[in-house]
């Protein structure tokens, strides 16, 4: 009877009492707090950066609640340095506010190539081929006495390169040409009149063809 008398006592509801409220006001301020850990139900759309400059582009994403990362970087000669190329996720997205938003931007250093092995190597037009598909920006040809539109040297800012000298992808290359000059024609020429001059009939040959 002590028992059950105990068991009913005001003092025991009152502990259950106030054991439920502090449940309830526990799971309470744990629902919020995983709300606003979460961001549940929260999301913003991904606005568009790319094109502008990295200032810019971390207002208009830091306005919207999002983080900016800049994850790599690339070389883009027509645009500014700090100019956004690229951005994950996507422009248009939708993603919850506190989200990374990773950048790709246009970086202030000219990177450099290593000069191909197209030095007395190669014709003009393998060469151009060759310099274009690395990425080099190609100058004026020069030419000068050599074989016909074959490769004899190549510059850059007015000076000899060779194979494996690294030079800025800015900088333009100079292909310095043959143009079939190397002489041979005027040896030719002066052959055809020795030639001649020693098949011209002497008037002494002549008169003993005579007799």
């Amino acid at each position: 009877m002590d028992f059950w008398k105990k068991l009913t006592s005001p003092i025991v509801y009152w502990n259950l009492i106030m054991l439920v409220l502090v449940s309830i006001v526990l799971l309470i301020v744990l629902w919020f707090w995983m709300k606003d850990f979460s961001h549940h139900g929260e999301s913003v759309e991904v606005p568009q950066v790319k094109g502008m400059l990295l200032a810019d582009a971390e207002y208009e994403l830091e306005k919207q609640g999002l983080v900016v990362v800049i994850s790599d970087s690339s070389y883009n000669r027509n645009l500014p340095a700090g100019t956004v190329l690229e951005m994950t996720p996507a422009p248009g997205s939708k993603v919850k506010t506190g989200r990374n938003i990773y950048l790709t931007i246009n970086t202030r250093n000219v990177p450099t190539l290593p000069i191909p092995d197209i030095a007395d190597n190669c014709s003009l037009r393998e060469a151009e081929a060759r310099l274009k598909s690395l990425g080099f920006k190609l100058g004026p040809i020069e030419y000068a006495p050599g074989d016909k539109d074959w490769v004899l040297s190549v510059k850059c800012k007015g000076r000899n390169v060779v194979a494996g000298d690294r030079v800025e992808i800015d900088c333009p290359i100079t292909l310095v040409v043959g143009n079939n000059n190397n002489g041979i024609g005027d040896d030719f020429e002066d052959e055809e009149w020795d030639n001649d001059e020693f098949s011209s009939p002497s008037e002494e040959d002549e008169e003993i063809v005579e007799d």
